[in-house]
């Protein structure tokens, strides 16, 4: 398989923007498979719709170097090209010591080829000087093209073209013009998510016209991976169904989590409570994250569904809610602007909305003798801007070593077989993350 790594120097370089434009364009041409580098929901988003295919999350931290060729030999088996998109800078990671969570250390576990990205607002020489540095500091990552972004005339472009041809040994496959803002507009937790239905592709087009596609093509086919294409879940007739909330309040799943579902034969119903869905009958129920503050005042209104998702979990239904989904669990919500809107209630904690980030990090977590889902140990990430707030001694069904949780190195309120967590776990971080649904349904 061939591909190539769309990294950056750092975050805020254009990365997504440029990705997500290069996709739309190659997409008319190839069958384009994408792959996001990192724990993020709302870049894949982007790049799905750009390509026309499911974008897929790979993380070194939470997935092993045999799952992470995996994921890319099985998503990408009819595809004529991959291209990743990479997470903040190009060597940023887990940790100083090693390459795991990085953007570099999947270039080197799929044997694709670099392009960086580098914003030279204002630079000349000194741009040689960071692309020299990232290229010596680690020799087995193979930086083969540049995109220069953010070149703000023809006097500033000349320049830029002189210290490349002194400098810099890289071929520069992209030169694009500054523009008075990006064409992905911006929340504080992320950029907004993007509407399939109507959603205008032309500005992220515009900012990659400046990308000689046919020199990222030539430095794409510089790779030639052989990648594994077996199964990447459990499989099993399970015979049940899940319902899935999928709307804007509740829009942030790993594609994997679903797909792990299914593979167990558990059917999953999707529903909006944002649209004023009734909440499906199921034999399990799974909240993923999103901007349930935003939509606070649908899903209040929503009585069929809080009330429904309360009495489900009284019946000792499996109930799992992920940080938003965690969020919509507990008695009320309180917006940015102080207003408190009623959630479910199945835990007695008060969610409030903060201007406080915590995260992104990434989480380790052990389930304890209280979980009632899962009981291997958890690599997961958390992100977001609320805090929880129990009322009463609280049942708890994580001991965290590393990450926030809910409240001191705890993670996941539990009660009855109901879990709500701020952690976000991807399915292919253990052997058999749906099996634990399906014994808690039993």
């Amino acid at each position: 398989m061939k591909g190539i790594v769309i990294a950056g120097t750092g975050s805020n370089v254009g990365k997504t923007s440029i990705t997500t434009g290069i996709l739309s364009l190659l997409s008319k041409k190839y069958k384009v498979q994408a792959f996001k580098a990192g724990p993020d929901f709302i870049d894949p988003m982007y790049h799905s719709l750009a390509s026309g295919r499911a974008c897929r999350n790979l993380d070194s931290f939470m997935m092993d170097e045999d799952t992470i060729r995996k994921v890319v030999g099985n998503a990408s088996k009819d595809a004529d090209l991959c291209v990743i998109e990479g997470v903040r800078g190009l060597y940023e990671g887990f940790s100083a010591e090693t390459d795991v969570g990085s953007t570099a250390g999947l270039a080197k576990i799929l044997g694709f080829p670099v392009i960086l990205t580098v914003d030279v607002r204002s630079l000349n020489r000194s741009a040689a000087a960071i692309i020299n540095g990232f290229t010596d500091f680690d020799p087995d990552v193979n930086i083969r093209g540049l995109i220069l972004n953010n070149i703000s005339g023809k006097q500033h472009e000349d320049k830029i073209d002189d210290v490349m041809k002194r400098y810099c040994r890289q071929e520069v496959v992209g030169k694009i013009r500054k523009l008075p803002e990006g064409p992905a507009k911006r929340r504080r937790a992320g950029l907004v998510t993007p509407d399939s239905g109507e959603w205008d592709l032309s500005p992220f087009e515009e900012m990659a016209e400046g990308i000689d596609l046919n020199k990222l093509m030539n430095v794409a086919e510089s790779s030639d991976s052989d990648l594994p294409t077996e199964d990447l879940y459990v499989k099993r007739k399970a015979g049940m169904t899940a319902a899935v909330p999928m709307d804007d309040a509740f829009c942030f799943y790993y594609r994997e989590n679903l797909e792990c579902l299914e593979a167990s034969g558990i059917k999953v119903k999707h529903f909006s409570p944002v649209a004023g869905d009734t909440l499906p009958d199921a034999d399990m129920y799974y909240l993923g994250g999103g901007y349930p503050e935003l939509y606070a005042e649908e899903i209040s209104s929503n009585k069929d569904f809080i009330e429904g998702l309360k009495n489900k979990a009284e019946e000792n239904i499996p109930v799992l809610g992920e940080c938003g989904g965690l969020l919509a669990m507990c008695n009320n919500l309180t917006d940015a602007n102080g207003k408190k809107h009623r959630m479910a209630g199945i835990f007695d904690a008060e969610a409030e909305m903060t201007e406080k980030r915590h995260g992104p990090t990434y989480v380790r977590a052990v389930p304890n003798e209280n979980n009632p889902l899962f009981d291997l140990p958890v690599r997961a990430h958390e992100y977001h801007y609320s805090t929880v707030i129990p009322k009463n001694d609280s049942v708890y069904g994580y001991d965290l070593s590393r990450g926030a949780g809910i409240s001191g190195m705890k993670d996941g309120f539990i009660f009855k077989s109901s879990i709500g967590t701020y952690m976000h776990q991807n399915a292919l971080s253990q052997k058999d993350w749906a099996g634990g649904f399906v014994s808690g349904c039993k």
